[in-house]
């Protein structure tokens, strides 16, 4: 699986804020490593600066001396629908008003055809579901006055009034016009977005707008809070403002389950839990939940390393590494031929043979998704001669696909969702195979009344989706329980 994307914002007067930027987009490049790119005003000018790769490959400190200004906003990208190309790299940039504005999105928006059309943008025309909402929000955008001596209007938050409320799916926005920065949730409050700090809480020196909180901590500033499901902040010189776009009866909180299970950094505070802990506890409560008799408990780098070291210190198995990553290797994109998927995984990673051999070994994963990656590590660990192998993962079982900003396969392609738990077992190479339940999950969260979307575990939508002709087979297949779909239509490149 793969993210969608990381958003980050500064207003920090006096400061060098593409710096800042640049720092803070950094410590988000895991949730996007397709493509970077940043927005700097002035106060007059915006200038936007991105292209495809890595935030160090895009930016340099000569780049980023040329880029003055008091705010900034920054993104990094990984595509779920869209193209892969520089068009798609965002941030986006519309020229109207004074200075234009420059918008930057993490999530997936499920009626970008809806939008499209409202915009009056041709198939073609949408490069992904962000263009949509950046034409809608230029078209409703104040435009200078012909009176010359009027003051010109260069705020943003009529036109997001306007255009929001109608945007279906899941998104965090953060977008810039000349002088004020902007960062608003969707009313499920899907993707994560929170609010930081500079300066001493009486003397504020700025303020910070990130997907998550370490990009707070990587530039000095102080988390204050996460932003609500359905808020719209606005940030200028006299401070923050924050206002809810949305009715009491829309505002339903449904954070995804999988940013506390993989797609998180361990230092990040969601809800209010640093998710390492989170993630510790999911072991310790799938040790109780699936025990076995074994030499060692090992992780799969990196995101199951907590979980197998919850896991190790439950169930009194001593815990040790097996598996030692390649820390230069960036994501492994899965290649459609199994030998390469096979050699994809040893570069990645290669097993400590001396912890392993004779070993009974228990294996912890954060998650299974098409099995050939899980396959292959079992392969190497039976090649390195471990005598056993348990495999326990810290996700239940992944059954469905996600229309909210996550990358992953059709249907059909989901290990889980066509085979019975011995079929997985046996397809793995694997002596025992358990997943957690979806209640020892949230139990490990512990966030009592907080919501989350797990309608990949579930099929359970919390917002009606249209059935994209390479995400599921058909409307048929909604699990009872599930929201009506939307009638089939064709699938609209997303971000």
């Amino acid at each position: 699986m793969k993210e969608a994307c990381g958003v980050f914002g500064v207003y920090a007067p006096g400061r060098a804020v593409a710096q800042l930027t640049f720092d803070g987009i950094y410590a988000l490049q895991h949730r996007g490593q397709e493509s970077a790119g940043m927005a700097v005003s002035d106060g007059e000018t915006i200038t936007v600066v991105k292209d495809m790769g890595l935030v160090t490959a895009v930016f340099d400190e000569r780049t980023l001396s040329s880029l003055p200004g008091h705010l900034a906003i920054g993104h990094t990208r990984y595509s779920t629908h869209g193209s892969s190309d520089w068009a798609a790299a965002q941030p986006v940039y519309r020229p109207v008003g004074r200075s234009g504005f420059a918008l930057g999105h993490n999530g997936n928006l499920t009626n970008t055809t809806e939008l499209a059309e409202q915009a009056g943008m041709l198939p073609g025309m949408v490069g992904t579901d962000s263009d949509a909402v950046a034409e809608l929000v230029a078209r409703e955008y104040p435009l200078d006055s012909p009176d010359p001596d009027a003051v010109a209007v260069d705020d943003l938050r009529d036109a997001l009034r306007v255009v929001l409320p109608g945007v279906k799916g899941a998104f965090s926005f953060v977008l810039l016009d000349a002088n004020h920065l902007y960062g608003v949730r969707d009313p499920q409050g899907f993707r994560p977005l929170c609010l930081g700090r500079l300066g001493p809480v009486d003397r504020p020196e700025g303020w910070v707008l990130a997907s998550e909180s370490p990009a707070l901590d990587v530039i000095g500033a102080a988390f204050v809070r996460e932003l609500e499901p359905g808020e719209l902040v606005v940030i200028d010189e006299t401070g923050v403002h924050s206002e809810q776009l949305y009715p009491p009866e829309q505002v339903e909180p449904h954070l995804c389950i999988f940013e506390f299970v993989y797609f998180a950094r361990p230092d990040s505070k969601l809800y209010g839990r640093e998710v390492h802990g989170t993630r510790r506890r999911m072991g310790e409560l799938l040790a109780e939940q699936a025990p076995v008799d074994a030499d060692l408990v090992m992780g799969v780098p990196d995101s199951g390393v907590p979980a197998a070291e919850g896991y190790a210190r439950q169930s009194g198995i001593p815990y040790g590494q097996g598996l030692v990553k390649n820390r230069y290797i960036g994501r492994t994109f899965i290649d459609p031929d199994q030998q390469a998927r096979m050699n994809a995984v040893r570069r990645k990673l290669n097993p400590l043979r001396d912890n392993i051999a004779g070993k009974r070994l228990i294996v912890v994963d954060d998650s299974i998704v098409r099995g050939t990656t899980t396959q292959a590590i079992v392969g190497m660990l039976r090649d390195s001669g471990a005598a056993e192998v348990h495999l326990r993962i810290s996700s239940p079982p992944f059954q469905w696909p996600c229309f909210y900003g996550i990358d992953t396969p059709n249907r059909d392609e989901l290990l889980a969702a066509t085979k019975s738990l011995p079929e997985i077992e046996r397809f793995l190479g694997v002596d025992s195979l358990a997943y957690i339940t979806i209640e020892n999950l949230k139990a490990a969260i512990d966030t009592p009344g907080a919501g989350f979307c797990d309608a990949c575990l579930t099929g359970r939508y919390p917002v009606p989706v249209p059935v994209f002709i390479n995400r599921t087979s058909g409307p048929e297949e909604a699990p009872h329980g599930a929201p009506p779909v939307v009638a089939l239509q064709a699938a609209l490149p997303g971000v």
